[in-house]
């Protein structure tokens, strides 16, 4: 088990973007956060106290985690001496980047010469199976985005929340490393073989109540030619039987691909359904997901009564305003 609380690396990160497994953790787990680090020329910022590593280990961190979520997942050669500091500290670290800490032998020599533990949780746990497609009992939800860092977690964690505080029967799915740090469990699924994806998200969504939901942590999109594979594993694997659609409004372009606009509402539902409805048949839409972050209130509502009328669905931003809409539209589905 990853010990709390953590301390928050963000390293030189440009923005507030490249740093969302801080943020999603920070968000959903604040309790488990003492602070965060940035180093020089850092443009990020999660709204905790900026602390060193000495500061934080008196205030209780046990765990430095890597909160950078970078193009390419690889440990930056800036960040090492500060990673090597923390474990000579005492620190455990734990990242969910692609390139292993495990790998690194620098680090790995300075955890094992101070005795810290070292977690990589995107390193798949299990032998996944190839997808069956076989149906299983139970309900699921996806959120399916227009982009990459939409919303997607955002929106399944708070349709979990607000079930749960309804009394209702509810499990958030993670499948990436900011809600398997979150949560403590679930699949990594950008590192799973392409061709066990699809098993593996059957595997973390089983047979289940009836009346019981799972809100699978959605990834990628469909529309970026970078990670729509993981999309559609999830999908397909997932067997959704409500879908959500997640956009950002104020994005320009895809994120790492300058030369990709972002599709708009309608292409996104024309896509996925047809594409859901392949392992179930039954699969339907139920809401629209708005990180409106970037918008001041006024403009966030304009927006979001303008997406409701186009679409002719319930259209929220579940961090900023409750996902009780969303939860709503799954009644008799």
């Amino acid at each position: 088990m990853i010990e709390t609380p953590y301390l928050l690396f963000l390293g030189d990160a440009p923005d507030n973007l490249a740093v969302k497994v801080a943020q999603g953790i920070r968000d959903w787990r604040p309790e488990n956060v003492v602070g965060q680090l940035r180093l020089p020329g850092c443009k990020a910022d999660v709204g905790v106290p900026d602390m060193r590593l000495e500061a934080a280990r008196e205030a209780g961190a046990k765990t430095l985690v890597i909160g950078v979520a970078n193009r390419g997942g690889m440990i930056s050669e800036a960040w090492k001496a500060e990673l090597v500091a923390a474990l000579e500290m005492g620190y455990d670290l734990a990242s969910g980047l692609h390139n292993l800490l495990r790998d690194e032998p620098d680090l790995a020599a300075a955890a094992t010469a101070n005795g810290g533990q070292m977690f990589d949780v995107r390193v798949p746990q299990m032998r996944y199976p190839i997808g069956n497609g076989v149906k299983r009992t139970g309900k699921r939800c996806l959120a399916v985005g227009t982009d990459c860092s939409v919303g997607k977690m955002y929106t399944a964690l708070a349709m979990d929340k607000e079930m749960r505080a309804r009394g209702m029967k509810s499990t958030f799915r993670a499948t990436g490393q900011t809600g398997i740090l979150v949560t403590g469990s679930g699949v990594p699924l950008d590192a799973v073989i392409a061709d066990f994806m699809a098993g593996s998200v059957e595997i973390l969504t089983p047979d289940n109540d009836e009346d019981h939901w799972d809100h699978i942590e959605g990834q990628g999109s469909l529309f970026h030619a970078s990670y729509s594979g993981v999309t559609m594993a999830l999908i397909h694997g997932g067997q959704p039987d409500a879908l959500v659609l997640s956009h950002e409004p104020t994005r320009t372009h895809m994120r790492g691909l300058p030369d990709y606009g972002l599709p708009s509402l309608e292409a996104l539902r024309d896509t996925a359904l047809p594409l859901a409805r392949v392992v179930n048949p039954k699969a339907e839409i139920v809401g629209v997901s708005v990180n409106t972050a970037a918008m001041g209130e006024d403009e966030a509502l304009s927006y979001l009564e303008g997406v409701e009328t186009r679409m002719g669905l319930p259209s929220v931003d579940p961090f900023r305003q409750g996902a009780a809409r969303l939860v709503d539209a799954l009644d008799g589905i």
